[in-house]
């Protein structure tokens, strides 16, 4: 019994003492924003990173999603006589729910998984500890351009998903099940309120910051994984980095729908 609770004990506090430790690191590279050096310049290219290269990807998702709710969604509200309102589950279902988490799980399997990995190398290579040596911060240099790039990047993809999906809805619906076109975008049109879309980028603009945090500093810390060194503590930093921030995702979807519903 004794060991157990030693067991418990040391995993609840190297649980604590890593949570301090995250939210010291974003915390510290949030407020290194003023004394970057060619923040602007490194923005761009993080905004391409997250946002132009994942919106092929995003789209074909929002795509898919969209048509399948567009089944789905017919076949059940046909059932009660109600298939006139599905412009309304597909429209809600995406702006409140679908769009910004699947968004989120896309980038972070694409854009993410190459943040961690990115940055996992630049530790194992010691190039961080060159920056520092410089007299460059290295979080401000490798982490704030991508935080400051979420901002603009995961909003604007949650949208194009939103919109894209609706479209997906819409062929389902309207083009291969024969429910009128004008019927399932009025119900779109009166379904979606100004709160259901400041919801959606509100949550956009948490998991984007969530999940991009996550990601750099489980690659920054590389070196500080437990019996694996070089390439195999960069696989595993990838790894872990993408697990938490999409579960990370999952928690902060439900903590803020309980708090906006």
């Amino acid at each position: 019994m004794m060991r157990l609770l030693r067991v418990v004990g040391q995993n609840s506090l190297a649980t604590v003492a890593g949570l301090g430790d995250f939210a010291t690191f974003a915390l510290r590279a949030a407020t290194a924003a003023p004394a970057t050096r060619h923040l602007g310049r490194r923005w761009i290219r993080a905004v391409h990173e997250q946002g132009v290269r994942c919106l092929p990807v995003v789209m074909i998702v929002g795509l898919f999603a969209g048509l399948v709710l567009g089944l789905q969604g017919y076949y059940v509200l046909a059932r009660f006589g109600s298939a006139g309102v599905l412009g309304t589950f597909v429209s809600l279902t995406l702006t409140r729910e679908l769009a910004p988490v699947l968004g989120a799980l896309i980038i972070v399997g694409q854009a993410g998984s190459a943040i961690a990995a990115e940055i996992g190398i630049h530790r194992n290579s010691e190039q961080i500890d060159a920056l520092t040596t410089m007299g460059i911060d290295p979080l401000g240099y490798l982490v704030t351009p991508r935080l400051l790039a979420a901002l603009i990047a995961f909003p604007i993809l949650t949208v194009a998903f939103t919109m894209v999906g609706l479209a997906g809805g819409y062929l389902s619906g309207s083009l291969l099940l024969g429910l009128d076109g004008g019927v399932y975008w009025s119900a779109v049109h009166a379904a979606v309120r100004v709160a259901d879309v400041r919801e959606c980028l509100s949550k956009a603009l948490v998991f984007g910051l969530i999940t991009i945090a996550i990601c750099c500093h489980s690659g920054f810390t590389a070196h500080q994984r437990a019996g694996v060194s070089g390439s195999r503590a960069v696989s595993v930093s990838t790894t872990r980095g993408v697990v938490l921030a999409s579960v990370a995702t999952l928690a902060a979807d439900y903590m803020i729908t309980s708090f906006l519903v």
